[in-house]
């Protein structure tokens, strides 16, 4: 199954005309009731709707599914962004002990493998300008984000010195971006399940007139219909807790490319951070002697 048949309800939309009319009221009840219907037998769908349970066959085979399974699997990823924790780690399993270590990180090379064959390599190397001439670079990640938000703020604020991370602190998330202008760039990290709050933030400063970079698990995220840039990194689960795999390796190349573009900067920035770093013996001296020995 393709990443456009993934998105399951435009598919619905755009072939309903097509469908017979049994397939029509599967059609109608998915479109109304796809929570309910992720977790359908095919042949407890046929009953709901009131045909047969070839006709629901048929009616994954029309979306172009190679079976109902396919097309119930699509409606269970699609449900996930609504699920509950506890919902989600329902949705798990673990019992087969032998290979759940394989299975997650299985999950996590196709999240990368989906994620590579998706890029635009155009709109990255856009982010990548808007970036470097941006006058203010804000970085927001709430939730599960925080971690990507601070790790690509910690790296970019090495290379730029106009770099913010905004999070939950002292200060209220709104307060932190008062000064946003049309000058700056705001990017926004979010994934299920979406924080209202990192939402509302980019609808603030979309008001303002800035640049909004989203990176997100695609264009059906929030927060892409604000975005002005949406880097499509995906992040489908395994449990309760999200893959953050191939948006870290995202952030990774957009700190990479940041870097190369002003390299000779960069290296001058970090030529004097070794000798501070040295000076104050931050990561320690490799010479043995000068170790402090806590053996008792």
């Amino acid at each position: 199954m393709n990443e456009n048949k993934k998105d399951l309800i435009k598919l619905i939309q755009l072939n309903f005309t097509q469908l017979s009319k049994g397939q029509r009221l599967i059609a109608e009840y998915i479109l109304a009731s796809y929570d309910k219907a992720a977790f359908m037998t095919a042949s407890k769908l046929g009953e709901m709707v009131g045909v047969s349970e070839s006709t629901v066959v048929r009616f994954a085979n029309a979306l172009g599914f190679d079976g109902y399974p396919s097309l119930q699997k699509s409606l269970q990823e699609l449900i996930k962004n609504k699920l509950t924790t506890v919902q989600r780690l329902g949705m798990a399993d673990f019992s087969d002990k032998e290979n759940f270590i394989k299975k997650v990180m299985q999950a996590d090379i196709n999240n990368m493998r989906n994620t590579l064959e998706n890029l635009d390599n155009d709109i990255f190397y856009k982010v990548i300008d808007e970036i470097i001439n941006a006058k203010r670079v804000y970085v927001l990640g709430l939730r599960s984000s925080t971690a990507l938000a601070g790790y690509l703020g910690f790296y970019l604020s090495l290379i730029l010195d106009n770099v913010k991370v905004v999070s939950f602190g002292m200060s209220d998330i709104f307060e932190q971006l008062l000064r946003v202008s049309e000058d700056d760039v705001v990017i926004g990290i979010s994934y299920p399940r979406y924080s209202k709050k990192t939402l509302d933030a980019l609808q603030y400063v979309k008001k303002q007139r800035c640049t909004i970079v989203g990176i997100s698990d695609g264009k059906l995220s929030p927060i892409a219909k604000v975005s002005d840039y949406i880097l499509d990194a995906k992040s489908n689960m395994v449990s309760f807790v999200d893959s953050l795999v191939a948006p870290m390796s995202i952030i990774n190349a957009l700190i990479i490319a940041v870097g190369m573009k002003n390299k000779k900067e960069v290296s001058s920035y970090f030529s004097k951070l070794e000798g501070i770093w040295k000076e104050y013996n931050i990561y320690g001296d490799k010479n043995k002697n000068d170790l402090i020995d806590y053996r008792l």
